[in-house]
């Protein structure tokens, strides 16, 4: 049996990412926590979060979970969703602020203007609604999901590693943008898998087989 800790900062309702791992999970352990014990004594550890930069990193240190998160991405499959894939990156443009520095680059902001679908039409921030995934290689985390499959997407900022090697996938809105990284045992999604359907599901299931 895996245990798995969904790391709880008080941002955003995690129990539709409990729920999802949970049934691709059956028989094993997955409990959200803002216990950093609970997180060191996991053996995967999910990383999510909605909001705002600033009020995610305020948060995730009031409640003493930095040195938790750290060690977890070091050493344990990691799964970073959403602001859990920005927070691991150097500084934000959103609240101008330093993340954990786990990964080397930065969080931009979709441009203000010059936003156009290939039809014409003028692109809306922030980027909501489904889209389409492209891998850039292969990577266990991809298994038994076609490239270009669509994943649901909520933000107005994205990452922009300062390696080309951390980029796992791309995703076109008015931008080329990246919209997953992987490092070694680290897997970070910009979408959300929890409410991407099967493929979501496949993309977790996929995570609790994990073997970096």
């Amino acid at each position: 049996m895996t245990s798995v800790a969904i790391i709880d900062y008080g941002m955003g309702n995690l129990r539709s990412v409990a729920k999802a791992i949970e049934h691709v999970a059956p028989g094993h352990e997955v409990f959200v926590t803002s216990d950093p014990a609970r997180v060191a004594a996991a053996e995967r550890v999910v990383f999510p979060g909605q909001g705002a930069m600033p009020d995610c990193m305020r948060e995730l240190d009031a409640r003493g979970l930095r040195p938790a998160v750290r060690a977890a991405a070091a050493e344990k499959p990691f799964l970073g969703i959403c602001i859990g894939q920005q927070m691991l990156f150097q500084h934000s443009a959103e609240g101008d602020v330093p993340g954990l520095g786990i990964l080397s680059g930065e969080v931009v902001r979709f441009p203000e203007t010059g936003m156009f679908a290939a039809d014409g039409s003028r692109l809306k921030v922030p980027h909501m609604g489904w889209n389409e995934v492209r891998q850039c290689g292969p990577h266990p985390m991809w298994d038994g999901i076609p490239d270009g499959e669509r994943f649901y997407f909520v933000h107005s900022y994205f990452v922009v590693p300062a390696e080309a090697s951390l980029t796992a996938a791309e995703t076109d809105y008015g931008v080329r943008f990246t919209s997953a990284v992987a490092r070694a045992n680290i897997f970070a999604a910009q979408f959300h898998p929890e409410k991407s359907a099967a493929a979501g599901l496949r993309l977790l299931a996929n995570f609790i087989r994990w073997q970096p």
